[in-house]
């Protein structure tokens, strides 16, 4: 029987890989923030997963870290799903900003699903070409998926100018 993806890269990178789970085929790596970028690239070169799927984040708020940036990968070839998980420094405060290694470089769908995180949640993409707000406007204040994030907020008014006819 061959080897999986999930045995193949715990092999590969051992320590970097923190945890690991599979169930229905669906094969769960956490890896260290700092091995990302090499991780990823593996997946991508190596092991044939040509596709990211959907990269998000989750907020487990009172927990440090507390953000987990979670990729979704998929092997058009082989049909097999792969998901990587890891969770960046410096979250806990208001004043810190979650910052990870932006993924760009390796699948350039992720993209905008990049812009959506950073948006939403307030994590960065370092080395991202382009991280903006995707999904609320600029002057918008905070990361509104948050779970600290105040339900009953008010938002600064802003007023556009009238369009031309």
């Amino acid at each position: 029987m061959s080897k999986t993806a999930l045995e193949k890269l715990v092999a590969r990178f051992g320590p970097v890989v923190t945890a690991q789970h599979a169930q229905h085929g669906n094969e769960t790596a956490s890896i260290q923030p700092a091995s990302w970028v090499e991780v990823a690239t593996y997946c991508r070169d190596t092991l044939g997963f040509d596709m990211a799927s959907d990269l998000t984040v989750v907020d487990y708020l009172g927990q440090e870290p507390r953000f987990e940036v979670v990729l979704h990968l998929y092997a058009v070839a082989t049909k097999q799903r792969l998901r990587l998980k890891t969770r960046p420094p410096g979250s806990d405060g208001d004043d810190e900003t979650p910052v990870i290694a932006s993924l760009f470089g390796v699948w350039p769908a992720v993209n905008w699903m990049e812009r959506e995180a950073y948006d939403l949640y307030g994590v960065k993409f370092e080395g991202h070409p382009d991280l903006r707000r995707i999904l609320m406007y600029e002057e918008f204040v905070g990361h509104p998926l948050r779970k600290d994030y105040p339900k009953e907020k008010r938002q600064p008014l802003v007023r556009r100018p009238p369009a031309e006819t």
